[in-house]
């Protein structure tokens, strides 16, 4: 299953992904766990200190390993340096597996042991001085798209992705590609206007999308989020000094979290699996396409001095039967 985590700034959606990591980590399950977000704190999050954070490979440096990878046999892509973010996989191209091993984990993740199980960390990179006045940062998330467009994941697999906070998770069409996302707002005027955007923006994309109320303090809070969004609430999230302790570096263990906080989790976990049931691959692979288009006529055929268009496989929808070419 493929999930976000989204919000304003400051929403704790950085802080509440990983506690979503250590939950499923915890019942053995296999778990990917992507830091797509500019300011790059899962890490942290998760467990690491500043010198292991730093030292983790990042994504956006690696894409030419990542392209040459993906493109595999796929007679439709003339070199890997024609392929671009949205690039959609083909008859010949290799998929990704959460569970696997190949030169893509082996470059770009990480393993860290948490309480109960080890997952699997991949990160963008952060934004640098040497990208000012010469690179968007959204460029950056280009490796995960990319990554995330050539996966495969079924039932009982998870790939957690911490998106780059408030509108800018709509940059490119990264937010079509997951079963749920997960909205986390504050009860405040400015922590719901990001759900606005949000849903409008996903309306017309078939996104299933859930508001998880995060720094609730009672019924007032809980009324104003209802309010607000409606049925999208899914669950609300209160204090917890488990996370106070894990913010301080000192993080008990994981099984020591508040319970009410454990049943939000499950609540989380069991929207995020019941997704998996409504999967249309037609649809996703569609999407794909149409951002690839999309980005191909904008900027993508200039840039490469290629007919991207040319890339789409017609007869091609990414699904769990296929084979990865060797």
């Amino acid at each position: 299953m493929k999930t976000a985590f989204v919000g304003k700034g400051g929403s704790g959606k950085t802080t509440l992904s990983s506690l979503f990591v250590r939950h499923l980590a915890a019942t053995g399950v296999p778990v990917i766990a992507i830091d797509a977000d500019i300011n790059q704190h899962l890490g942290a999050a998760l467990g690491l200190d500043e010198a292991e954070a730093a030292a983790l490979p990042a994504m956006g440096d690696r894409l030419p390993l990542i392209k040459d990878y993906l493109r595999g046999t796929n007679p439709r892509i003339a070199s890997a340096e024609t392929m671009i973010k949205t690039t959609p996989p083909g008859e010949g191209s290799r998929l990704l597996r959460v569970s696997e091993d190949n030169p893509v984990y082996d470059a770009c993740a990480r393993p860290v042991e948490l309480d109960g199980g080890t997952v699997r960390l991949m990160v963008t990179g952060p934004f640098t001085d040497a990208d000012l006045g010469v690179a968007c940062y959204h460029s950056k998330t280009g490796a995960v798209e990319l990554c995330l467009n050539h996966l495969v994941d079924g039932r009982d697999e998870y790939v957690v992705v911490d998106m780059t906070a408030g509108s800018d998770s709509f940059a490119s069409g990264m937010f079509t590609r997951f079963d749920m996302t997960f909205l986390v707002a504050e009860p405040t005027r400015k922590g719901v206007s990001v759900y606005r955007q949000y849903k409008e923006y996903a309306r017309d994309y078939g996104v299933e999308l859930k508001v998880v109320g995060n720094k609730v303090q009672g019924q007032d809070d809980l009324d104003f989020l209802r309010a607000e969004v409606g049925d999208d609430l899914l669950v609300t999230v209160g204090h917890s000094d488990w996370v106070r302790a894990m913010e301080k570096g000192r993080p008990p263990r994981f099984d020591s979290l508040e319970d009410t906080n454990l049943r939000a989790l499950d609540v989380l976990r069991t929207a995020a699996d019941s997704a998996y049931e409504r999967r249309d691959r037609e649809r996703y692979t569609r999407q794909m396409v149409h951002f690839h288009l999309k980005n191909a006529q904008s900027w993508g055929n200039e840039r490469t001095g290629a007919d991207l268009a040319a890339q789409v496989d017609p007869g091609f929808v990414l699904g769990e039967s296929l084979t990865a070419s060797v």
